[in-house]
Order: structure tokens, then C-alpha cells, then sequence
């Protein structure tokens, strides 16, 4: 019976290791759970599926203009700069997050959560992710920073990547083969670091073993940002932001009516028209009108799309309706 006692906290650690095991992927149920904000379409795994349309307007979208909006939206750690090296500096990279976390290998975890994958037909930890993504993905990896016998993705793998998303990654960690994924032309990427080495992935007796997967399309951290699944990643400039999805529409509305703003104003303070002073504060009444009507007349000529200065005048006129019935 003695005996049986000293067994059982045994039994019921290894038992947990399996349950832990089984849910490096996250559930359908736990990620709808997670992300209640999002009302819209979803991927069949549950994860948030923004708009192709929204990406391909987000592309426009300043730092500043998303972090104006995500930061009154209560989001205030959302950015993630400092990083090391970036392929494709002049480039944008948007897409949709998805997350996978590893850690420091150790000899038993890693044993236990390779057993379960070998048992679903997975092969090498490093691209269980990998093989999951979707068009417009952006791949994020937490790779705890490691350098040294750490890089989980090289050119392969990037390859791998690349053709499955068209975009390139967000990867806290060092890569290899740089060279090789520079070469595919618009991987835009944002790592830590380089190193020739490479990460064990068979956890062999006479080799370090030197990182785990512990999560797949879980909450991750990217330097001080909490990264969701289906977060609208916008990186540019040397930096990156996590848009969450339920606010992306908004992010993109709101930077087309502010670039339209800034054109109008640039345009009537050059044609005399207005002083900078009366544009640079809140606008009259006689402003606000001039600008509608200028909406009006550009409305096939303006930097955003037709459909979308045709919903601003609408909004516009509505407001001021609102407004007169007053």
C-alpha cells in the first residue's frame, strides 16, 4: 500500500504530461473562447479570419495611425521593435498571425510531446506549424531569443513557408540560410538574429537538445506583446504591430479618412486657400463642408478606393443630418 502511495503522484505527473502533450494545438472551442471580441468569419481550427480586402488596405496603414486606434481601444502593449535584422527593410509585411511557441529542450517533455505527434503522423517539431499555414498567414514564433544551435528555420523551411503564405515571418530568435531567403524575393521577415547552427530535431543522445514546441495557435509573447491567433500583424519601419482582429476595420477606416484629411488640408493651405492654423485644429463648419464636396468631386481620382470615399461622404452627410435635426 506503501508502495502504491509513492506510485500514484507518479502516475498522475506522467498522465498530465500526456494531456499537456496532446494540447500543444490549441481546441476549436478554446480559441473561440479566447477571442469572443471577433464576430466575423473564422478558419475551421476557430482562429479569426480577417478580410483579404482589409489586408490589402491595411498595407497603407502608418505605425501611427494603428497605434492610435488600438491604444484608445485600451491595447496599450501591442508594438514590438528591436529587432535585429530584417529581410526586406522597405518593404510591408501584413497578414494574419499564426503562433507557435518553443522553448528550451528538455530530455522527458520533449520525449512526451513528440510521442503524441508521432502517434498523430507528424514528423520534425519545427514544422508542425509549418504545415498548417494558410495563404496570408504570417507566421510568429516565440523562439525564446535562442541563437546558438536554435534556428528552427532555414531556407527549407522558409521555402516552406513562403509558398504556403506568400509572406514572410515574425521570429524571435535567430534564423539560418539567410542568404538563401533573401533570395525569395518579397519574404519580408523580422528576427532576432543569425546563426549557421541549427536546432536538434530528433533528440539524440550526443547532440543539444536545444528546443521544444509547446504551442500551436496559443496566446504567444513577441517581446512585450501578447500575440493572438488571427491578430492582424503590420510590420514596417523597423517595427511591428499586432492589430487584434475585431479592430482592423477600424484601423483601415480610420487611416483612409486621415489620409484623405492630410490631402485635402495640404492641398487648400497650398492653394491659400485656408491657413494652417484653421487646418491644423479642429475644423469649421465651412471646412467640413468644402471637404465633403471635395469627396464629391475626386471620388474616382483619391488614393482610396471609390467604394470607400462613397461610405465616408455617406457617414458624413448622415452625421451632419443628425446634426440640423437638432
Amino acid at each position: 500500500m506503501l508502495k502504491f502511495k509513492f506510485l500514484l503522484p507518479a502516475i498522475i505527473i506522467a498522465f498530465g504530461f500526456q494531456v499537456k502533450a496532446q494540447n500543444v494545438q490549441i481546441s476549436k472551442e478554446e480559441l473561440i473562447t479566447l477571442t469572443p471580441e471577433w464576430k466575423g468569419e473564422r478558419f475551421p481550427d476557430g482562429r479569426p479570419r480577417v478580410s483579404d480586402d482589409i489586408l490589402k488596405r491595411m498595407k497603407f496603414v502608418t505605425i501611427e495611425e494603428a497605434w492610435a486606434v488600438i491604444n484608445g481601444a485600451g491595447y496599450r502593449y501591442q508594438i514590438a521593435d528591436g529587432w535585429g535584422q530584417i529581410i526586406n527593410p522597405d518593404s510591408v509585411l501584413v497578414g494574419r498571425a499564426f503562433t507557435t511557441t518553443f522553448m528550451p529542450g528538455r530530455p522527458d517533455v520533449w520525449k512526451a510531446i513528440d510521442s503524441i505527434g508521432k502517434k498523430e503522423g507528424r514528423l520534425s517539431q519545427n514544422v508542425w506549424g509549418v504545415e498548417q499555414l494558410q495563404k496570408g498567414d504570417v507566421y510568429v514564433a516565440d523562439q525564446f531569443g535562442a541563437k546558438k544551435n536554435g534556428p528552427t528555420i532555414g531556407d527549407r523551411v522558409g521555402t516552406a513557408i513562403y509558398t504556403k503564405t506568400g509572406n514572410g515571418i515574425v521570429y524571435d530568435g535567430a534564423l539560418r540560410d539567410v542568404e538563401g531567403m533573401k533570395e525569395f524575393g518579397s519574404f519580408t521577415s523580422f528576427f532576432s538574429s543569425y546563426d549557421p547552427s541549427f536546432h536538434n530535431p530528433g533528440g539524440g543522445q550526443n547532440r543539444d537538445l536545444t528546443t521544444m514546441i509547446v504551442g500551436i495557435n496559443r496566446p504567444t509573447r513577441i517581446r512585450t506583446v501578447t500575440v493572438m491567433p488571427g491578430d492582424v500583424v503590420l510590420g514596417k519601419l523597423g517595427v511591428v504591430v499586432f492589430i487584434p482582429p475585431h479592430l482592423a476595420e477600424r484601423v483601415v477606416k480610420s487611416s483612409e479618412l486621415v489620409r484623405l484629411e492630410d490631402m485635402f488640408g495640404i492641398l487648400r493651405i497650398r492653394e491659400g486657400k485656408y491657413t494652417a492654423g484653421q487646418i491644423d485644429t479642429r475644423w469649421a463648419d465651412n471646412i467640413q463642408k468644402d471637404f465633403t464636396q471635395w469627396l464629391k468631386d475626386n471620388v474616382k481620382k483619391l488614393p482610396v478606393g471609390e467604394e470607400q470615399v462613397k461610405e465616408i461622404i455617406k457617414e458624413r452627410e448622415s452625421r451632419t443630418q443628425q446634426t440640423n435635426s437638432y
